[in-house]
């Protein structure tokens, strides 16, 4: 995203966001937005590239008996998320018919043709996904959700509002220059905040950004 168009956006969006090039690996380190808790998650359909159909937030979240719904944003190239896509994967697991999940890539495929539809598939596939993983062409569902960074995450309860737009957890990747730490991949924080769903309750409010690599805007 250049300059003037990201400064534009923060603007047009009211949100508090967060952004600083990261010299280690060559991107800008976003922090996400922290959009609203009580909004409603914008409708969507988009390609499920694993099985080329089309699917929106409505079939999604009809999946665990509307009990809740995450959508990720997220991509394949971004270390960022390298360094917790497993961790994913295991909460697709865990949390099948519990809590809908849905993972978006927003990324310019023409900018980065690894994360193009095909890369998703293959990483889909790879780490045994248990959810759908979307393409977002236009771009337009990540700038509904107000989508800042990958991973990116936003949780809604039964009745499609904001509760939890937070980190993963406390783990960060390590960086040549000595950031990141070694704290272990656990999603102990998105876990407490997707349990508390389960549970009928309202998850802790007290969040904190998640953190990545900004999500590739077109120009």
């Amino acid at each position: 995203m250049s300059v003037p168009r990201a400064v534009k956006l923060r603007k047009r969006l009211v949100v508090r966001q967060s952004r600083h090039f990261d010299y280690d690996t060559g991107m800008s380190k976003t922090q996400s937005s922290m959009v609203e808790l009580g909004t409603v998650a914008p409708a969507f359909e988009l390609t499920d590239v694993v099985s080329g159909r089309a699917v929106g937030r409505d079939d999604v979240a009809a999946s665990a008996d509307r009990r809740g719904l995450l959508v990720i944003f997220m991509c394949v190239h971004c270390p960022y998320v390298k360094h917790v896509e497993r961790e994913l994967a295991r909460i697709g697991v865990d949390y099948k018919g519990k809590i809908a999940i849905a993972a978006i890539s927003s990324n310019d495929v023409a900018a980065f043709p690894e994360d193009d539809p095909k890369e998703m598939k293959a990483q889909a596939e790879r780490l045994g996904f248990r959810f759908p993983y979307l393409f977002d062409e236009t771009q337009e569902v990540a700038r509904a959700y107000t989508a800042a960074c990958t991973p990116d995450f936003f949780l809604f309860d039964a009745d499609m509002k904001l509760v939890y737009r937070g980190q993963l957890d406390d783990s960060r990747p390590q960086r040549p220059s000595g950031g990141g730490n070694d704290i272990p991949v656990t999603g102990k924080d998105l876990r407490a905040a997707m349990d508390a769903v389960i549970a009928g309750k309202r998850p802790d409010t007290n969040q904190r950004n998640s953190i990545g690599c900004n999500i590739k805007w077109r120009e």
